[in-house]
């Protein structure tokens, strides 16, 4: 250390956030977070989907993927989320600032659990357009192999043999699910671990480290908050046939436990947590930036 301060985050916005700002932020932090945390979540993918026995942890899971199919690999599915996440995070974001306003008239100053219903009410909004973008990712991460489909043979695929519902919107349900608790814990674990570092550093302007560290923990609490209904979407998104059945999301479970027991709902749990710290920490910084220079530099 050479006594040089560390770059700080601009100061806290100065007036509301407008829907438009949050939008653009949004898609900010969105980008950031596919380009940190894609190599990660293709090992999560492929924890999720292995045979029983496949791999030996996530370190083989990494070497085989980089033997077999060379660096590359690490970032098959990039496309559809580095396309759609902009939407989703940008309809995310917008969501979360309006539920606040809806919980209150004074939203910068909602209580942890006010947070947390918020951010589960932004996820339930947002899973329309996450479940599809999800969807196209696993099946794409979930390919082995030198010659993978593209994303555009997917789409005709899936649209072609089982239309909108059963092929594009396949997981829809099960993703709306997934996210309401995994948002609750994002965005409680954030403002938590936010209020507690301003408070203790005596400031609001905090600086890069602390907003990574409390968007890191936002990760680590969406996932706790939600893996095991992660991995149940995974196998529905990228099952042969699409469900069956009312039940088929409770079915998808018992099958799962039945054949591999409770530790299959934890599989790629490790590289999600990895993920989580880098992903939510740079989505955060590039949406918190992003805000206060649009603020500051325009009139959005």
């Amino acid at each position: 250390m050479d006594g040089k301060e560390l770059p700080t985050l601009p100061p806290p916005a100065t007036r509301p956030v407008s829907t438009a700002a949050s939008l653009i932020a949004g898609s900010a932090g969105g980008m950031c977070q596919v380009i940190a945390g894609n190599p990660l979540d293709v090992l999560k993918t492929r924890a999720q989907l292995a045979a029983p026995g496949q791999y030996k942890g996530t370190l083989d899971i990494a070497l085989q993927t980089f033997r077999n199919e060379g660096i590359l690999a690490f970032y098959k599915g990039v496309t559809p989320p580095l396309v759609g996440i902009a939407a989703v995070n940008s309809l995310l974001f917008a969501a979360n600032t309006t539920a606040r306003r809806l919980i209150s008239p004074y939203p910068d100053q909602l209580s942890i659990p006010q947070i947390a219903g918020a951010g589960a009410l932004a996820g339930a909004i947002q899973a329309v357009l996450a479940s599809p973008v999800e969807m196209f990712k696993v099946r794409l991460q979930a390919q082995y192999g030198p010659n993978p489909k593209r994303l555009r043979d997917i789409v005709g695929e899936m649209y072609g043999k089982y239309g909108w519902k059963n092929g594009i919107m396949r997981g829809y349900w099960i993703t709306f699910v997934r996210e309401i608790p995994a948002y609750a814990g994002f965005y409680a674990g954030y403002e938590f671990s936010k209020r507690k570092l301003q408070k203790e550093l005596g400031t609001k302007n905090l600086p890069i480290w602390a907003t990574l560290t409390a968007g890191g923990i936002g990760g680590l609490g969406y996932w706790l908050s939600c893996y095991p209904l992660d991995v149940v979407k995974s196998r529905i998104q990228n099952a042969e046939q699409p469900p069956r059945g009312a039940n088929y999301i409770a079915n998808t479970f018992r099958d799962i436990y039945r054949r591999e027991g409770a530790k299959a709902f934890i599989a790629g749990l490790t590289p999600s947590l990895l993920r989580a710290v880098p992903a939510a920490a740079a989505t955060f910084v590039a949406f918190e930036v992003t805000l206060e220079a649009l603020q500051k530099h325009t009139n959005l």
